[in-house]
Parts: C-alpha cells; sequence; structure tokens
C-alpha cells in the first residue's frame, strides 16, 4: 500500500514540497542554492508548451469542419471570460475597501529604493492598448514559437487550423493526421517532463524558503492574508456557484486535480501542468474541440488570480501612501486593469509589469511603492497560479456545457473519482 501511494505522482509532488520547505528552514543557502532545479522544470515544460498548444487548437479547428462552429466556441468562451475576469477584478476591489488593507502603514517613500522597480516600470510603459494588440502578430511563423507568447502561437494556430478547414478533403485529411502524430509526440515529451516535477518542486520550495524566510511573510502578512482569503472566496463562492450550475461540486472538482494543484503549488507556474488539465478535461466529459480553443484561451485572457491581485494590491498600495482615491479612480482601475491583465502570462514578471502598468494610470499613488511587494510577491505568486488553474478548468466545463457539448455522466463520474479513459493515447499521468 505505502509503495503505491509513493509510485502516486501528486505524493511526490507533497514530499518534495515538505523536503523542500524543511531544506530552506534548516540550510537556508543550500535552498537557496536549489533554484536551478526549479527554473529548470519550468524551462522543460515551457519549451514543450507552445507545440502542444499549437497542435491542440489547430486539431480542434480542422476536426470540427465549421468555421461557424469555432467561432461560436471562442466567442462564448470570451463572453464568459470578460464576466468572471470582472468579477474577479471587483471581489479584489471590494474586500480591499472592505479591510482596507495597508491603512496605517503610513509608508514613508523616502525610504524606498526605486530602482528596483525600474524594469518593471519602464515595461509597462509599453503595455498600451494598441502594443497589445500588435504584440498578437507575431515577426514570423516560428518567432511565434520562441517569443514565449502564447497568444502569438494561439494566432497562428487559428489561422493554421481555417487554412487546413480550406484544403479539398485529401490534404485536409493528410495535414490533420500530421498535425495529430506531432501531437502525439509532443504529449509523449510531456508525460516524460512531468516525471521531474517533484524535483522542479523540490528546488523551487527550497529557494523561496531559503531566500526569503518566513518572515517574508510577516512583514505584509496582512496582504498576503487577505489575498489568500480573497481568492478562496473566489473560488468556493463564483467559481463554486458556476460549478453548482454545471451540475458539479467544486470541492470534488478540487479533488479531481489535486494532482495538477500540488504541481502548480511547488513551481508557481500554472502553465506546466496545461497539458494535463487539458487531458483531464476531456476525461470529464468536455468536447475536445471546445478544449482545445477554451483552455489555451484562458491562459491568456482568464487569470481570474491575477485580476485579484492586481485591484488588491493597488488599494493596498493606496492605502499604505496614505492615498484617498474617488470612485471615479477606482473605476479606472477596474477598466484598465481588464486590458493590462489580458496576455499578462506571456510578460517575464507579469505581476509586476501588469500592476506598473495599472498604477500608471492613477499618478497620485506613487508607483515606487511597488519595491514593498518585491520580497513577498513569490508567496502571492503560487495562490494567483492556483486560482488561475482552477478557473480555467470551471471555464471549459461552463463553456462545453453552454455549448451543449459536455457528457454529463463522463462529468459525474470524473467527480466521483471514476474518470473515463480517452479514446486516443494522449494520457499525460
Amino acid at each position: 500500500m505505502t509503495r503505491r501511494l509513493l509510485s502516486l505522482l501528486y505524493i511526490q509532488v507533497l514530499i518534495a514540497i515538505v523536503l523542500g520547505i524543511a531544506v530552506g528552514v534548516l540550510w537556508p543557502e543550500t535552498g537557496t542554492a536549489l533554484k536551478p532545479l526549479g527554473d529548470a522544470f519550468i524551462k522543460l515544460i515551457k519549451f514543450v508548451i507552445a507545440p502542444v498548444v499549437f497542435c491542440t487548437v489547430v486539431h480542434g479547428i480542422a476536426g470540427a469542419r465549421d468555421a461557424g462552429k469555432v467561432g461560436r466556441v471562442g466567442l462564448k468562451a470570451i463572453v464568459y471570460f470578460e464576466v468572471v475576469s470582472t468579477f474577479a477584478l471587483v471581489l479584489g476591489l471590494l474586500v480591499a475597501k472592505t479591510f482596507r488593507t495597508g491603512e496605517g502603514f503610513h509608508l514613508d517613500m523616502s525610504g524606498l529604493d526605486g530602482r528596483s522597480v525600474q524594469g518593471f516600470v519602464q515595461q509597462a510603459e509599453h503595455q498600451s492598448v494598441t502594443d497589445h494588440l500588435m504584440k498578437i502578430i507575431p515577426d514570423s511563423f516560428v518567432g511565434a514559437f520562441t517569443g514565449g507568447d502564447l497568444l502569438q502561437v494561439l494566432f497562428v494556430a487559428i489561422l493554421t487550423g481555417f487554412a487546413i478547414t480550406a484544403l479539398p478533403d485529401r490534404m485536409r485529411e493528410a495535414a490533420t493526421g500530421a498535425v495529430d502524430t506531432l501531437s502525439a509526440i509532443f504529449f509523449g515529451i510531456v508525460r516524460i517532463v512531468v516525471k521531474a516535477a517533484p524535483i522542479g518542486a523540490f528546488g523551487a520550495m527550497g529557494f523561496t524558503i531559503g531566500s526569503y524566510g518566513f518572515t517574508a511573510l510577516l512583514r505584509l502578512g496582512e496582504l498576503v492574508a487577505t489575498f489568500y482569503l480573497t481568492a478562496l472566496l473566489f473560488v468556493l463562492i463564483v467559481l463554486g456557484g458556476i460549478a453548482r450550475f454545471c451540475g458539479f461540486s467544486i470541492l470534488r472538482f478540487l479533488a479531481y486535480i489535486k494532482e495538477e494543484l500540488l504541481i502548480v503549488l511547488g513551481t508557481s507556474s500554472s502553465e506546466s501542468v496545461l497539458a494535463q488539465l487539458m487531458d483531464k478535461l476531456k476525461r470529464a466529459g468536455c468536447a475536445p474541440q471546445v478544449v482545445g480553443l477554451t483552455v489555451p484561451l484562458g491562459y491568456s485572457f482568464n487569470l481570474d488570480g491575477t485580476n485579484i491581485y492586481m485591484t488588491l494590491a493597488t488599494m493596498f498600495l493606496a492605502y499604505a501612501t496614505d492615498t484617498e482615491l474617488t470612485l471615479g479612480q477606482e473605476m479606472t482601475i477596474l477598466l484598465v486593469a481588464m486590458l493590462t491583465s489580458k496576455g499578462a502570462s506571456g510578460v517575464a514578471g507579469a505581476g509586476f509589469v501588469t500592476l506598473a502598468a495599472t498604477l500608471s494610470v492613477i499618478p497620485t499613488i506613487p508607483i515606487g511603492a511597488l519595491a514593498i511587494l518585491i520580497g513577498i510577491d513569490k508567496f502571492m505568486s503560487e495562490v494567483r497560479a492556483l486560482t488561475n488553474l482552477v478557473g480555467n478548468g470551471v471555464a471549459c466545463i461552463a463553456v462545453s456545457k453552454w455549448e451543449g457539448a459536455l457528457d454529463h455522466a463522463a462529468l459525474d463520474a470524473a467527480m466521483a473519482g471514476n474518470p473515463r479513459p480517452l479514446p486516443e493515447d494522449r494520457v499525460i499521468a
């Protein structure tokens, strides 16, 4: 029995997280030195994400053969993302105003080193709406796969999928077969790479605790605790309500994706389980075409955890610097955050870049105040990633139900702990 438990990936990841924390606490220098293990795992996952997303989206569009259906699914997904993302932004704002997190901090800007955030501020200056739209178009076909921006991969994949649907039958079947073969290869690579998740989680957690220690949580613990509470409320109430409407329990869904949640907890990256999440959603009764479009789109347009963080952190900095905001300025924060969060997963230091871009429209909040968040951002990035992951999983099931493409019997079986096997051999774990 013990040997069987130890063979389960999520048990291995859980053990690795505990060991990483122990090393970070007992031997901080050793824990800090473990950073390359976590970085290497993230790099291994990221190098295969672009081709996996490309093949999945192309297969979904080409397999549907109905451009109208693809457009309908995409439109429904975007509408869902915008509505739920707005709930996340508003919830973060309301919680901040209710608890007035940061009030009484009386932050003295003269004591902060603004140089530590200059890189993020400079990036934020180039995050206008036009820049976001222009970045969607890659410099070349290959460039979409090397730039680290999922929006560019989606753009190329959608064009390729529609191009294949317009081919004669024989050529379309040949092209679809080639994409399926490539997809099987890349899913096979993911199956190999994901076995290293315990090593990655061990290194990432050892580095986090070794570098910052538990004192990092105490310095700005009020913001961290408020963010954790808000994210939990969002998952249980907002996503829980959507889940109930779709006919399943959010708690059972969390249990269903527990392995993916633990990997994300250890690596602070929701991208590390993108392929696994898509497989589990297919097993849970979501149509492959809906999964292939909704999940990759969600990684750029449905960042619920990031949205909560942006409004909550902005209000925290306002209270901490004794800055009074008008209702108009608060509404401006919501509108700007809706834009700056899109595609944030493809931006280095996404949390700070999008936050800096949001702060730039409210000049009364000193943008240099961002420096006080650097030490604790790592602890909040994990919850951002976890919330984003759960949000995208629920979104896919909701869009599948809306489209009439949800197998409720398969969903019930999955939530009961008996997911059905996929017809194709693409099982990740």
